[in-house]
């Protein structure tokens, strides 16, 4: 009978079978004070690069802890390159959209200012906090970047020019996104494997200007989520959805764990 997995832990340093791994304050913590787990416990790790391992606490104390990595559980897996770009949002439904960005596959999140966002600071590190949290249950092999918000101007001015962009506009000319994927799939099959991007305003939605500058640049294409007006994180979660849905990974199962 196979061991019993406690948790999964994501960890910085590189994972093969007879390391030892040091794990910070934060997550031997986590392990003693939280789980209440002994030295012969068993856990997952996963550091994005060398997929995922089986490991043993070889011993514990009050903010330290040390694993002894003994096997490969999972090989490592290709995963959309797909970014998130929001204008922030209150804390709480920020929180949300971190987590959800993150169990729908982003490979980075970037929070943006607008013309009506109404948030004057983004604590990046709680973010990344939250995108950690959420890769470790979701049983993700990756963790998405995080990056500073920054301003719209800066946005577009920075922009990769090959990596094709989404805008959910709530207002003027757009297609309805499942009509929109289902297009771009139709004339490759492929293009689940290019750079993407999905872009979503603050609640005041885009402002006119912003919508202009978007609208006429070659990479960005304008689409809908339906006739209801919805809030910022529903329209990230319903966004990232139907791209998954229709040009990601959906098609894959989640790992067996018959044997955890």
């Amino acid at each position: 009978m196979a061991a019993k997995i406690e948790t999964r832990l994501h960890v910085d340093a590189h994972i093969e079978a007879g390391t030892t791994l040091g794990l910070d304050h934060a997550g031997a913590h986590f392990l003693r004070s939280v789980l209440r787990l002994k030295p012969g416990a068993m856990l997952a790790v996963f550091n994005g690069q060398d997929g995922e391992w089986l490991a043993r606490i070889d011993g514990i104390g009050k903010g330290w802890c040390s694993l002894e990595v003994t096997e490969l559980r999972r090989l490592p897996e290709p995963e959309p390159d797909l970014w998130l770009v929001f204008a922030p949002i209150k804390r709480a439904r920020l929180d949300f959209v971190a987590e959800k960005a993150v169990e729908l596959g982003c490979s980075l999140l970037q929070p943006v200012f607008t013309g009506y966002t109404d948030v004057s600071r983004v604590n990046s590190e709680r973010l990344a906090a939250n995108a950690r949290e959420a890769a470790e249950q979701c049983e993700r092999l990756s963790l998405p970047l995080v990056r500073d918000v920054i301003s719209f101007e800066k946005l577009l001015a920075d922009w990769p020019t090959e990596r094709r962009l989404l805008l959910c506009a709530e207002s003027g000319a757009a297609r309805p996104i499942g009509e929109v994927l289902q297009d771009i799939r139709a004339g490759d099959p492929q293009a689940g494997r290019e750079p993407w991007a999905i872009m979503t305003g603050p609640e005041g939605g885009f402002t006119k200007g912003e919508l202009d500058a978007l609208t006429k640049l070659p990479f960005v294409t304008p689409v809908g989520l339906g006739p209801r007006i919805l809030r910022a994180d529903t329209a990230a979660v319903s966004a990232l959805a139907c791209w998954q849905a229709v040009l990601g990974d959906w098609e894959k199962r989640p790992p067996d764990r018959s044997d955890a």
